[in-house]
């Protein structure tokens, strides 16, 4: 079959698709990747996929670049001529939708978060609702990672009996392995995001600023791109040693092994966070928020802690009560992150159910 996946960037592809791509073009189908260039193309060919460019706007509102990128999809599919389209993240999905309309070509959307442009109100959730509405009309699936996404669309009546819910993009668990619990004589926490507003990077920064002088023995870990409007405060706490900066980090499973535990306050539209996946498959506890895409992987007191949305001081509490736990007790609690994970978030069940569409979609 003709098998074509499209995304906002070679990354969604490439690092949470990697499984997917790989068995079907080991089950000998012709598969078509439709992203912006960038440096993962390379990657995806060699295990056997062609590739389009798409350049995408991603928080762009220009109509006109928007149209560009409806024609470029129409014209690349009447080209290639699929059996199947898989489409993620916003604007793939929508107009990706749109020319599969037009040429009655079956998709599968997977809905990885509303995004902030639909989450709160104002004039860009009414225009983006009214384009999922006008583009979901035929498509075949609609995959939605966490349950309160999927009632959001079943409340506003979005093509609610195509509606199928995934256990997010799963994670790898024999890349992910669980790794031995390290010494807590130093107590390494970690925040893997981009350093924005949304994903709570000032409550972080607030409370690691907070910890290290009240405990000597922690150090504040983050990983990931750099806003301008947080480089100067990230510096001056890196000069007083209350920050350690790792930048982009590409392999997370180089620095999660030495980790004692991930912190992730975001209040961010997440479809499921693949960073609290990833931490908890290799063993280390997690501090979330009680939002979507976060309250379906914690377990309050079992593989971690739950804080409240914007609350330095809740993430306060919450470290200093991860800090007193014994050894033994941060140790459990990472073991039994990793067994929820086995259990509900393994990759291998993501990929069968992309499978199963793939099989029906033969009938």
């Amino acid at each position: 079959m003709k098998i074509v996946l499209i995304g906002n960037a070679d990354s969604t592809i490439y690092i949470y698709r990697y499984e997917l791509l790989k068995r079907l073009t080991s089950d000998g189908h012709d598969v078509v990747v439709i992203t912006p260039d960038g440096d993962l193309v390379e990657e995806m060919k060699k295990i056997g996929c062609r590739h389009y460019v798409a350049p995408v706007d991603r928080h762009g509102t220009n109509p006109v670049k928007d149209f560009l990128l409806i024609k470029r999809y129409y014209c690349i599919l009447k080209q290639i001529k699929p059996d199947i389209v898989f489409s993620y993240t916003i604007k793939p999905n929508i107009y990706g939708a749109m020319a599969c309309r037009l040429l009655n070509i079956p998709i599968v959307v997977n809905v990885t978060g509303l995004g902030t442009a639909v989450e709160y109100k104002g004039w860009k959730q009414v225009v983006t609702l009214m384009l999922y509405r006008f583009s979901f009309k035929k498509v075949k699936t609609i995959f939605f990672q966490n349950n309160d996404n999927m009632e959001f669309f079943r409340d506003r009546k979005i093509y609610e009996e195509k509606h199928k819910l995934l256990p997010g993009s799963g994670v790898n668990l024999a890349r992910f392995k669980l790794e031995e619990y390290p010494s807590d004589d130093v107590v390494n926490f970690i925040f893997v995001s981009r350093l924005m507003k949304e994903k709570g990077i000032d409550q972080y920064l607030e409370a690691a600023e907070y910890i290290t002088n009240k405990y000597p023995n922690t150090r504040f870990h983050i990983c990931g791109f750099c806003e301008k409007e947080y480089e100067s405060k990230l510096e001056a706490l890196k000069n007083n040693s209350a920050i350690i900066y790792h930048g982009m980090v590409k392999d997370m499973t180089s620095i999660l092994p030495s980790m004692h535990c991930t912190i992730h306050p975001t209040y961010y539209p997440e479809g499921l966070s693949n960073v609290l996946l990833e931490s908890l498959a290799t063993g280390r506890p997690i501090i979330t928020t009680d939002r979507a895409g976060c309250r379906e992987v914690v377990e309050d007191g079992i593989n971690g802690f739950v804080v409240k949305q914007q609350d330095s001081r809740d993430l306060i509490e919450k470290i200093e009560k991860f800090i007193v736990l014994s050894f033994d007790e941060k140790k459990n609690m990472g073991i039994a992150g990793r067994k929820k994970v086995e259990r509900e978030f393994d990759r291998e069940i993501v990929v069968r159910k992309y499978l199963e569409e793939i099989e029906d979609g033969r009938v």
